[in-house]
């Protein structure tokens, strides 16, 4: 038998070994290639279906409201002109329902010079309300709900004019930036004959997919955002949001309050997370009330720690929304938004928060007073920006001319 030698077994055996190396990674880049080409498939697949996807216009209430939030959104709100009279309106209103029913199905509205951007509908909504002033400038003072005022001034605002009030409001949203900006120009093209924009206010929430199914958002201070709120399509969010009795044309629609929060995040930040809690009230990771193991399970107010403290302080923003009777209830639709970050660092974020109701003085006001008065939170939080809404009816698809408002204006 032929001997071998220590430097061939080593040279030989590095060229066997490295023939089963070549063979198994060979057979694992063919596998991972396969598997990437699938996964990339499934990817194009599921982006195109973001763009296909719709809300639907037509019905008894607008979309934009009982919606699953949308990625990108533009709250653009309007001072009407001084020669803009209720016919004026009325015109108005007409086109840019037309406008809406396009845009919501990914077409481009009449006359518009740039088509070729309406790719697809991408969940597209645009939801139209009016302020006060609009029933007093218009003469139709007769038609204004009663108490359908702005706020009353709070502690905690730091109110600016450019981003508060306004007469009309037009809250746009898709799930395609380049589709929001579209529909945003679109309706604003039409708008600008008959009213001066007044504010434009962008957010943004979670893309498409990246929260499962029935888990909320979080904002940008790190927190569950929207606990409590009523499910979406039953009778309790019905009885929450619609509005059942009052003038004719607002049955249907539902009331608004829109307000810009600004977050101080840098000493927010410096904060440690039990700080944080005992500020919130709920558990950061899962949004459990303080002593408890998940988001929805029912607040003790009473527990207390082993040194006999409350776990949930008087101070805690949950001890301070939590409804005192069934009324005080709302529909919390918010977006987070980022302007940038300012020189010295601090990051220019907050929320623009929307609560929707049937009543103002008696679902929100409430909540807000007892805000007002004790929530730690307003140490971080700070509303620059405020205005309520009165949020039309939705408009049925019939041939008889239907639009948003109409009934407003008969």
């Amino acid at each position: 038998m032929s001997k071998i030698s220590r430097r061939g077994f080593l040279f030989g055996g590095a060229a066997a070994t490295g023939a089963l190396v070549s063979a198994s990674a060979g057979a694992a880049v063919g596998a991972s290639l396969g598997a990437e080409a699938a996964t990339e498939a499934a990817n194009k697949a599921n982006l195109t279906a973001v763009l296909k996807r719709r809300e639907r216009f037509f019905g008894q209430h607008q979309n934009g409201i009982e919606t699953e939030l949308q990625t990108f959104t533009n709250f653009v709100a309007f001072d009407l002109k001084p020669e803009t009279d209720a016919a004026a309106a009325a015109r108005w209103f007409k086109l840019i329902t037309d406008d809406i029913a396009r845009l919501s199905v990914g077409e481009a509205p009449l006359a518009d010079p740039t088509p070729q951007l309406a790719m697809g509908p991408a969940r597209f909504t645009a939801t139209l309300a009016v302020g006060p002033g609009f029933f007093d400038k218009l003469g139709l003072a007769d038609k204004k709900p009663t108490g359908f005022e702005q706020l009353p001034a709070f502690n905690v605002d730091q109110l600016r004019e450019e981003y508060s009030y306004g007469d009309v409001l037009l809250h746009i949203s898709a799930d395609d930036p380049i589709i929001l900006s579209h529909g945003v120009r679109s309706l604003v093209r039409d708008s600008v004959g008959f009213a001066k924009v007044r504010y434009s206010q962008q957010g943004f929430s979670n893309a498409q997919g990246v929260v499962p199914g029935g888990v909320r958002q979080r904002n940008l201070m790190g927190q569950v955002d929207g606990t409590d709120n009523p499910e979406i399509g039953s009778s309790d969010f019905n009885n929450i949001v619609w509005v059942e009795n009052g003038p004719d044309w607002l049955i249907g629609g539902t009331f608004l309050v829109f307000r810009r929060i600004a977050m101080q995040l840098g000493t927010w930040d410096a904060l440690g997370r039990t700080d944080k809690e005992l500020v919130i009230g709920r558990n950061l990771q899962n949004g459990a009330p303080l002593g408890k193991q998940n988001e929805n399970d029912p607040i003790d107010f009473d527990a207390v720690d082993a040194n006999g403290l409350k776990l949930i302080p008087e101070f805690a923003h949950i001890r301070r929304a939590h409804a005192t009777n069934p009324t005080e209830r709302i529909f919390r639709r918010p977006f987070n938004y980022e302007v940038g970050v300012t020189p010295d660092g601090e990051p220019d974020v907050g929320l623009l928060w929307t609560a929707y109701q049937r009543d103002i003085s008696t679902q929100f006001l409430p909540i807000q007073k007892r805000l007002d008065q004790l929530d730690l939170l307003n140490k971080w939080t700070v509303p620059i920006g405020s205005a309520v809404w009165a949020v039309l009816p939705g408009v049925e698809q019939s041939a008889n001319g239907d639009y948003l408002g109409k009934k407003l204006f008969q």
